[in-house]
């Protein structure tokens, strides 16, 4: 189950009240620092402009492939844990707008945690440590530690224990 808070508007949809639930000049910035971030190759630079700039918690080691996109209106609710691979085009997302409201959750991605290319995180999200994320998944709902997880919309491929099981007859 995802973990949002919800904050429901009047009137028009909750995105045309999008500068009463966030400082334009916040988000001018963060749009500039993860542009520039997105096109990147040195990755410390990258972190070290997510953590400066955005207020991300990321740990040690963990990288952000080219194109991957943090929330640019709440990144500082993303926390990557160590040596944690964002695959390419990755879409993290900490806000949703919706039609009579909008939703805000953390995305907590744990360590050693691989989140292949194309993928697409909603808020609230909570990715288990040692967790496979496969290409081009839709993460809706919490991934389990060390599972294998892959779809639009995302299942579980293997289990932590299934996983163990494969790699112990290899």
């Amino acid at each position: 189950m995802r973990r949002t808070q919800r904050h429901f508007v009047e009137g028009p949809n909750s995105l045309w009240h999008i500068y009463k639930t966030v400082p334009f000049w916040k988000v001018t910035k963060n749009f500039l620092v993860i542009q520039t971030a997105r096109y990147t190759p040195f990755l410390p630079m990258k972190n070290w402009m997510y953590k400066n700039f955005l207020k991300m918690n990321i740990g040690k080691h963990s990288s952000f492939a080219l194109m991957v996109m943090p929330d640019v209106m709440f990144p500082e609710k993303i926390t990557v844990g160590e040596n944690s691979v964002i695959g390419y085009n990755t879409t993290i997302l900490a806000h949703e707008y919706l039609i009579d409201e909008y939703r805000l959750g953390d995305v907590v991605i744990g360590d050693h945690v691989m989140i292949g290319a194309n993928t697409t995180i909603l808020p609230g999200i909570t990715i288990g440590n040692g967790a496979i994320v496969s290409a081009a998944t839709l993460v809706h709902k919490d991934v389990p530690a060390g599972a294998f997880v892959g779809g639009n919309p995302m299942n579980i491929i293997y289990t932590a224990e299934q996983m163990a099981a494969r790699q112990a007859k290899s």
